[in-house]
């Protein structure tokens, strides 16, 4: 049984440069299952350590800090795949970790009704317009004066300002950017998404933010959707759902970003035959770039908001409420999607290849790390501007 159409990529996951490569090949349901295994035994001890720490140091009355499962799980999967290392059995299954995140997020929207995700408000979509400008801008500019090749610059900052990994797999073909210069960005990408969740929760802790505006702090600088979603939730439950609205935003663009980028490649006669009879069809190439885990988001929340409203107050949607989840059905898929995210931190853990750090020279991690404080510091300025002025 052929499960190509319904997993991700599997280089997003594993890219091309890392030792433990997963070839591009269709993979069996049945040859999933190891790696899926472990994502769960991964993601539960992490679960299970949260909990047996809290206790003791609450039997005791020890004061100890409360280290979230999600930390726990991303530690134990970076020990064990930077160590003992991934056998071959689990790689297909580990890496449909992407599968598991997007499936988390599609079933958040039952946590959200729409006029939930409309207090996220104009001025945090404003915020998220101008930090996606700022670090599409910063970044590109800070490739051309290392002297990057423009290839490499525009992976690196289409990985930073819109979705990380996924983004600079969408636009290395749209740019036909090589292997070597894709695998040097999500290296960085990579490297630096993991230092992000162990500096912002502390950032974010430190400088007492709420948890709306950390989560849209999150959701604005940490570049792959995984480690937004990890940031957000290790400082806390509400703070991890405004980090997935403000991420989710920044994913939309996806679609447009490669898109533009086609195009200015196409008339400097720079993209392939294949990208130029692409191009005759703009709309399906926009289609098929965007993510559609954006669009079950949205129409699960929209379901959940069906199935809350009171006739009395909107008689006019009244007819159309039974199409809406009910309480409990809403709080089973909410359990549901912490189940998805589960799998999701272990993956993010288990996928973090540390010795990558060290292969792919210093001049493009450098420009990587140097945009992306950059790009942390604007945003959580604007964000802490934001929050002072309107209280988000």
């Amino acid at each position: 049984m052929s499960v190509s159409n319904t997993l991700p990529d599997l280089r997003e996951s594993y890219p091309p440069h890392a030792p433990h490569a997963v070839p591009e090949q269709k993979t069996s349901l049945l040859g999933l299952i190891p790696g899926v295994l472990l994502l769960f035994v991964v993601g539960y001890a992490g679960k299970f350590v949260e909990h047996a720490i809290n206790t003791w140091a609450k039997t005791d009355h020890i004061p100890f800090p409360n280290i979230e499962y999600v930390m726990w799980a991303i530690i134990f999967g970076i020990l064990i795949a930077n160590t003992i290392g991934l056998p071959k059995i689990f790689r297909p299954g580990v890496a449909t970790y992407e599968f598991w995140l997007k499936a988390g997020i599609i079933l958040l929207g039952a946590r959200f009704l729409l006029g939930d995700i409309l207090k996220l408000g104009g001025i945090s979509l404003v915020l998220v317009a101008i930090a996606f400008t700022l670090s599409l801008a910063f970044m590109t500019w800070l490739g051309h004066a290392f002297k990057l090749s423009d290839k490499l610059t525009t992976l690196l900052a289409v990985g930073s300002s819109v979705c990380g990994v996924s983004a600079i797999i969408a636009t290395q073909g749209s740019i036909d950017a090589d292997e070597q210069d894709t695998s040097t960005a999500i290296a960085a990408i990579l490297a630096l998404g993991a230092i992000s969740l162990f500096a912002f929760p502390a950032i974010g802790h430190a400088l007492h933010m709420s948890d709306h505006a950390y989560g849209i702090w999150a959701g604005l600088a940490v570049d792959n959707t995984a480690e937004a979603t990890a940031a957000g939730a290790l400082y806390s439950d509400t703070a991890g759902k405004f980090a997935v609205l403000a991420k989710t935003c920044r994913n939309a663009l996806i679609g447009f970003v490669v898109l533009g980028y086609a195009i200015a490649w196409a008339r400097k006669g720079l993209a392939s035959a294949a990208n130029q009879a692409q191009l005759q069809h703009k709309a399906a190439f926009l289609w098929n770039k965007f993510p559609k885990f954006v669009l079950g988001f949205i129409l699960i929340s929209l379901l959940a908001t069906l199935g809350t409203l009171d006739p009395k107050l909107y008689p006019h949607l009244a007819a159309y409420a039974h199409f809406g989840f009910t309480k409990p059905q809403l709080l089973a898929l909410g359990n549901l999607s912490r189940w998805a995210f589960l799998l999701t931190f272990a993956g993010v853990g288990l996928r973090t290849n540390l010795r990558d750090l060290f292969k792919q020279g210093a001049r493009p991690f450098l420009v990587g790390a140097l945009g992306e404080v950059a790009i942390a510091a604007i945003t959580l300025a604007l964000v802490l501007g934001a929050d002072h002025l309107y209280h988000l």
